[in-house]
C-alpha cells in the first residue's frame, strides 16, 4: 500500500552531480526545473513550511545525485537543512542518488546530520539491463551502496523501473526482491515513460525498444508490489508526480503515463489477492469483502471495475467492502452470506 509515513519538502537539484546520461533520463523534464540556484532554497523551504499545519516534515534533495554533487554546495545544503531539524521545523533530511555516489566518504560527511533516509536510484539488478541503459555501474556497485548505507543506520528506499530496455517481467520481480533483500524499508516504482530529447526516445522511434503500453505497466508493477508487499516494504509511490508538462505530447513521446498508474496497479494486486481468497471455482456467492484502513477504493477498483471483474470471472457478487484494522498491505478477508 502508498505509504505516507511523512510529508516532503522537495529541493529540486537537476541532473546536478550526474555527468551520466541514462538513456531514459531527462531531469530537467521530469523536475520541471531547468536550473538550481542555491540561494532560493530557504525561500522554498519557508513557502513550504507554510502551508504544512501541524504535519511533520523532512527537507528532501531531489532530481539529481545529491552526493555526487560539488562537494561545498552539498555541505551548504545539508548545513541549511540541519538548521532547521536543529530548530524542530522539520524531523530530517532525505536525498536520492546513484549507488556508484556512496562511498565511505559520503557516509562520513552524512553521518554529521540527521539524515532520515536515503532513495538509491537502483532501477534493475540485472547488469544487462543496467548496460543497455547506459547506467554507468553494475549490479555490484547497488549491492555495496545498500550496504553502507544500512550499515551507517540510515533508512535504504530502493527506487526501481518497470519496462527498461532488455528488461522483462522475471528481471524485474528479481530487483523487488534483490531491493527486499538489500535491506529496503520502502520503494518507488517508476513504469518508464520516454521522454522527448533522451536516447530512449530516439530508440523507439528507430524500433529498437518497445515503450510499455498502460496496460503492461499495470500488470508489471503489480508483480513487484505482490514482492514488497510479501516482504513488509512499503510502497512510497508508483509512477512519476503528476504535472502538466509530463502529460503533454511536448515533453512525453511513450511508455506509461497514465496519471492514476499507480492506483490502477495496486487494484490490479488486489484483484489477485481477492481472487486467490476466493479460490478458483466459479459460482453464484455473494460475500463481504474487508480490507486495511484506506484501502476500499484500491480494492473495489476505479469504476468498480474489480468488482465487475470479480462477478464476470467467479460469478461473485461483493455487497460490502469495509476496512479492518486488524489487515494491513494487500491481505483481505472474505466472508459469505
Amino acid at each position: 500500500m502508498e505509504k505516507r509515513r511523512h510529508a516532503n519538502i522537495p529541493i529540486f537539484i537537476p541532473h546536478l552531480g550526474c555527468p551520466n546520461d541514462c538513456v531514459f533520463c531527462n531531469q530537467r523534464t521530469i523536475s520541471g526545473h531547468l536550473d538550481f540556484d542555491p540561494s532560493k532554497v530557504v525561500c522554498e523551504i519557508e513557502t513550504a513550511l507554510s502551508t504544512l499545519g501541524d504535519r511533520k516534515a523532512e527537507i528532501a534533495f531531489f532530481g539529481g545525485s545529491f552526493t555526487g554533487i560539488d562537494r561545498d554546495l552539498m555541505v551548504s545544503l545539508l548545513d541549511t537543512a540541519q538548521r532547521y531539524v536543529d530548530s524542530g521545523r522539520v524531523t530530517g533530511i532525505r536525498m536520492s542518488t546513484r549507488p556508484d555516489y556512496i562511498d565511505s566518504e559520503i557516509i562520513d560527511i552524512l553521518s554529521h546530520y540527521t539524515v532520515s533516509a536515503v532513495e538509491l536510484g537502483i532501477q534493475s539488478t540485472d547488469d544487462r539491463v543496467l548496460a543497455a541503459c547506459r547506467r554507468g555501474h553494475d549490479t555490484e556497485a547497488s549491492i555495496k551502496a545498500c550496504r553502507m548505507l544500512t550499515d551507517a543506520g540510515v533508512d535504504l528506499v530502493g527506487q526501481m523501473m518497470i519496462g527498461l530496455p532488455k528488461a522483462t517481467p522475471e528481471s524485474e520481480v528479481k530487483t523487488a526482491e534483490d531491493i527486499c533483500a538489500f535491506g529496503a524499508v520502502a520503494a518507488r516504482v517508476y513504469p518508464t515513460v520516454v521522454f522527448r530529447g533522451t536516447a530512449l526516445c530516439r530508440m523507439a522511434k528507430e524500433k529498437a525498444y518497445t515503450p510499455l503500453s498502460d496496460a503492461d505497466a499495470v500488470t508489471r508493477s503489480a508483480d513487484v508490489l505482490d514482492v514488497f508487499d510479501r516482504n513488509g516494504v512499503g510502497i512510497l509511490r508508483v509512477g512519476l508526480c503528476s504535472s502538466e508538462n509530463l502529460s503533454s505530447d511536448k515533453e512525453v513521446c511513450g511508455g506509461a503515463n497514465h496519471p492514476a498508474i499507480g492506483e490502477l496497479a495496486m487494484s490490479e494486486l488486489f484483484f489477485r489477492r481477492i481472487s486467490k481468497a476466493l479460490g478458483d471455482e466459479k459460482k453464484p456467492r455473494n460475500v463481504i469483502l474487508s480490507v486495511a484502513p484506506g484501502a476500499v477504493s484500491k480494492a473495489v477498483g476505479q469504476k468498480k471495475s474489480n468488482l465487475s471483474r470479480l462477478f464476470e470471472a467467479l460469478g461473485v457478487r461483493v455487497e460490502k467492502v469495509r476496512e479492518d484494522s486488524e489487515l494491513t498491505g494487500y491481505n483481505v478477508k472474505i466472508q459469505e452470506l
